[in-house]
C-alpha cells in the first residue's frame, strides 16, 4: 500500500485508486461533525441515521466532482419523512436537516423492515443531485426516482440511469455504543474509462473491477464507523492483494451558512404589511432548519426594515 499522507481520526474524505486497473475510490469518515448535525435537532434514530447517511452520501458524490459553490442531496417522498436535505460545500462545510411526521413516523417503525429504509420511511418520490456555483458557472440539477431499499441503491439507480458510469456503494451511520456520539462512514468506488495500453484488455478490466466490487462489500458497517479503525488499515484489508493507493485527504467540517444578515434580505423581500403584521405582533423569530439557531426581530429591528 502507497500513500501520500497520513490520515487524521474524523471528519474527512480519504481519496484512493485500486491496482492498476482504472478503479478510482473514496472513503467517508464522519465524527464530531456528524455528531452535531444530528445533534442540533434530537432527531429519533431512525430519522438521524438516514439523514447520517445522506450527508455521507452527498460528501461522497461531491468530493468526485470538481465544482466551487454547494452541492446538495435532497429527497421528497410521501412517506413519514417528507424531506431530507444534506449539503457540502467545496471547502468542505456540511450540513444537513429532515422533516418528518412524527405520527406517521411511529406507524411506520411498528413492524416494519429496518433493512428496506427508503420505501418505509421516505416512501415513493425523486431524489435530486444539484450544484449551485452561484455567479461563477451554471447551476447543474439531476433527478431520478427513489429506486432502491437503502440510499446507496438509490444512488446506484442514479449512475446507471444518468450518468452511464458505473459506481459502487456503501454507507453506515450510527453508534458504537449505546450513548456514544454519532458516527458515519461511507466508501465509493467508480469504474473509469481506461486509459493507455489497458484498453486493449477489456477482459481483464472486467474482472478488476467484479473482484473490486466483492471486496468492497465485505466492508461491514461497524467496520465503517469503528473509531478505533483507521482508514488505511481498512483499505489496506479490503483491496492489499491488487494494490491500493491513498492521496491526500479532503478535511470535513459541520458549519452551516445562515446569519443574521441573511435573514434580513429574506425579509426584505417581504411586503411592507407582511412585515407590519409581524411588528404588529411584537417580534419576529426565524429559526434555521438546519442548525436550530434563532434569530429575533423586535420591533426596532422591523421598523428599520419597513423603512429600507
Amino acid at each position: 500500500m502507497t500513500s501520500a499522507a497520513t490520515p487524521p481520526g474524523d471528519d474527512f474524505v480519504l481519496p484512493f485508486r485500486v491496482g492498476p486497473a482504472a478503479l478510482r475510490g473514496r472513503l467517508v469518515r464522519l465524527g464530531p461533525a456528524i455528531d452535531r448535525i444530528l445533534s442540533e435537532r434530537r432527531y429519533p434514530e431512525p430519522v438521524a441515521s438516514l439523514l447520517a447517511e445522506a450527508v455521507t452520501l452527498a460528501t461522497l458524490l461531491a468530493k468526485s466532482l470538481k465544482y466551487e459553490g454547494i452541492f446538495t442531496l435532497q429527497t421528497k417522498g410521501d412517506g413519514p419523512l417528507r424531506l431530507l436535505v444534506a449539503d457540502v460545500s467545496s471547502e468542505g462545510a456540511l450540513r444537513g436537516y429532515a422533516r418528518y411526521d412524527e405520527g406517521a413516523l411511529a406507524k411506520a417503525l411498528l413492524g416494519a423492515d429496518a433493512e428496506a429504509p427508503v420505501p418505509r420511511l421516505l416512501g415513493r418520490g425523486v431524489i435530486a443531485f444539484t450544484v449551485d456555483q452561484g455567479e461563477r458557472g451554471e447551476r447543474y440539477q439531476r433527478l431520478v426516482e427513489l429506486s432502491g431499499a437503502t440510499l446507496a441503491e438509490c444512488a446506484q439507480h442514479y449512475f446507471r440511469q444518468s450518468e452511464q458510469l458505473q459506481a459502487g456503494l456503501k454507507l453506515a451511520a450510527g453508534r458504537p455504543r449505546p450513548q456514544a456520539p454519532w458516527r458515519a462512514g461511507g466508501l465509493m468506488l467508480q469504474r473509469l474509462p481506461p486509459e493507455g495500453g489497458f484498453a486493449a484488455i477489456a477482459d481483464d478490466l472486467e474482472d478488476a473491477w467484479r473482484r473490486a466490487m466483492v471486496l468492497m462489500s465485505s466492508a461491514s458497517s461497524a467496520e465503517l464507523i469503528d473509531p478505533d479503525l483507521p482508514a488505511e488499515s481498512l483499505l489496506f484489508r479490503l483491496f492489499h492483494e491488487d494494490g491500493v493507493r491513498v492521496y491526500r485527504t479532503h478535511r470535513l467540517l459541520a458549519r452551516c451558512r445562515c446569519s443574521r444578515r441573511k435573514i434580513e434580505e429574506v425579509l426584505k423581500s417581504f411586503s411592507q404589511e407582511t412585515l407590519g403584521e409581524m411588528r404588529d405582533e411584537g417580534a419576529a423569530t426565524i429559526t434555521c432548519e438546519f442548525c436550530n439557531a434563532r434569530y429575533i426581530f423586535d420591533k426596532i429591528d422591523l421598523d428599520r426594515l419597513i423603512a429600507a
